[in-house]
């Protein structure tokens, strides 16, 4: 029997206490932050959507693994655990363990970039933009026609333009340093990437000589998709479509702050051994000896517990049903989506809810302060606050999308938080019209959303 109800497949064990502010402190609050939710305090929060990243509640069973956590400096037990398991899933008997994915990115993309080199993906994140245009690179996104399109239902709208690939390395040629496939595609509105398109993007990298990078922080969530909508793949177990998807790469890099359920970790693989080594050097010469690589004994006893519970079926089914209930409760409000709803996030079309808004007073960046003031709920912009660039009289450049994020931490809330979020929604909704937008105050010149300072227009 099938029963309408979602049940969280865990009991909780442990609780942690949510202070209950009122909107007129919130109002504070957001003033003294600057208008920017990521400067405001944990405590000062309800619901926390900021981010999926690092915000996971992890398991009895890691928390048991933790106990046992070899602090070696070099040759931990713990690290030969989890690079086990990193090699059975990705097939890559060449590891390194890192702090966090934007370690391994840094270290592998400052490798391989440099002025005159070229990234191409579906879309960079945004740290991984910054890391590769940091090294003097250029980073260009190709995502499929649908993608772009918020109301679309096309299955995969995380895939990449092919065709556009094979342009893109016909002309750049040797320049083309890497091809770095996101699953799911995070700024793309965590849309999955399907299993034809990595396979179709592995046979031009193989052509053109051009290494192959999956970011793979979300592999699980796309490897739910992939069983449940791409034809061939109804009798696979998640892992082993992930395992299919690796093998079709160079090499990976993760931050397991997602798919890993722990708060802390990540890795770089790869096949070649020649860059292997000089990662290494490099992960020693900043992050720490490469049995470790900044991380302790017992991040890493949590992180090769995590990436086998991420595939368990019951804990795949209960995490893409919750997010997608709170996306279709939404889109029944009336609220603005990008379809369909994605894994980890439900992505908010902050132009469309704010028409009155121009995009250089970022309707993102108002919908965030909005959803704070009136519930608590921290949020984060995806649009032109994080994406935007300047021309050369410093005009913005907008990006193509005004998406607000709503990033559901793994195993975390129950779902009378997610009813109070919808709760709030319906104030949000009500009051659409009369909400204006913000200006940028100050600004650093990478992640400006990270830092920028705001405040509300007139």
């Amino acid at each position: 029997m099938h029963f309408k109800t979602i049940i969280e497949p865990f009991k909780i064990k442990a609780v942690e206490p949510i202070h209950m502010s009122t909107e007129e402190q919130r109002e504070e609050y957001l003033a003294s932050a600057h208008y920017n939710p990521f400067l405001l305090s944990s405590n000062q929060v309800i619901i926390d959507f900021l981010t999926d990243s690092g915000t996971s509640a992890m398991s009895a069973h890691q928390w048991a693994g933790i106990m046992e956590g070899d602090e070696a400096y070099a040759g931990s037990e713990s690290w030969h655990r989890m690079e086990y398991v990193i090699q059975n899933l990705t097939g890559f008997e060449q590891i390194l363990p890192t702090h966090q994915g934007r370690a391994a990115e840094r270290i592998l993309y400052g490798n391989l970039g440099g002025k005159g080199k070229i990234f191409i993906s579906n879309t960079h994140f945004d740290t991984t933009r910054a890391n590769i245009e940091f090294s003097g690179a250029k980073a260009i996104d190709i995502p499929i026609a649908q993608g772009k399109e918020i109301s679309s239902l096309f299955p995969f709208k995380g895939n990449i333009d092919t065709g556009k690939l094979k342009t893109l390395l016909n002309k750049h040629g040797k320049n083309v340093s890497a091809v770095i496939l996101t699953v799911t595609n995070n700024s793309g509105g965590g849309q999955p990437v399907s299993m034809q398109n990595a396979k179709e993007v592995g046979k031009l990298c193989k052509e053109y000589g051009v290494l192959f990078i999956l970011d793979c922080c979300r592999i699980a969530e796309n490897a739910y998709f992939i069983k449940h909508r791409e034809e061939g793949f109804e009798n696979y177990t998640y892992e082993e479509i992930a395992q299919e998807m690796f093998r079709l790469t160079d090499g990976a890099v993760m931050s397991a702050k997602k798919d890993g359920l722990v708060n802390m970790g990540g890795f770089l693989a790869l096949k070649d051994l020649e860059l292997w080594n000089a990662c290494k050097n490099m992960l020693i010469i900043t992050e720490g000896f490469n049995t470790y690589g900044g991380l302790s004994g017992r991040d890493m006893e949590a992180i090769a517990i995590g990436l086998k519970e991420v595939f368990e079926p019951e804990y795949l089914k209960y995490r893409i049903c919750s997010t997608t209930y709170l996306g279709e409760k939404l889109f029944v409000l009336g609220i603005p989506l990008m379809m369909p709803i994605g894994g980890h996030a439900v992505y908010i079309d902050a132009k469309a809810l704010y028409p009155q808004i121009p995009v250089g007073k970022y309707p993102g960046q108002a919908l965030v302060c909005e959803l704070y003031i009136k519930g608590g709920i921290r949020a984060v912009e995806i649009g032109s606050v994080m994406f935007g660039k300047y021309d050369h009289n410093r005009n913005l450049i907008p990006h193509t999308m005004e998406l607000v994020r709503l990033a559901i931490p793994r195993r975390v809330y129950t779902q009378s938080h997610i009813e109070y979020v919808i709760e709030v929604f319906q104030e949000i909704y009500k009051n659409r019209k009369n909400v204006k937008g913000y200006d940028i105050i100050s600004e650093p010149h990478f992640l400006r959303h990270f830092s920028a300072h705001f405040a509300p227009v007139g």
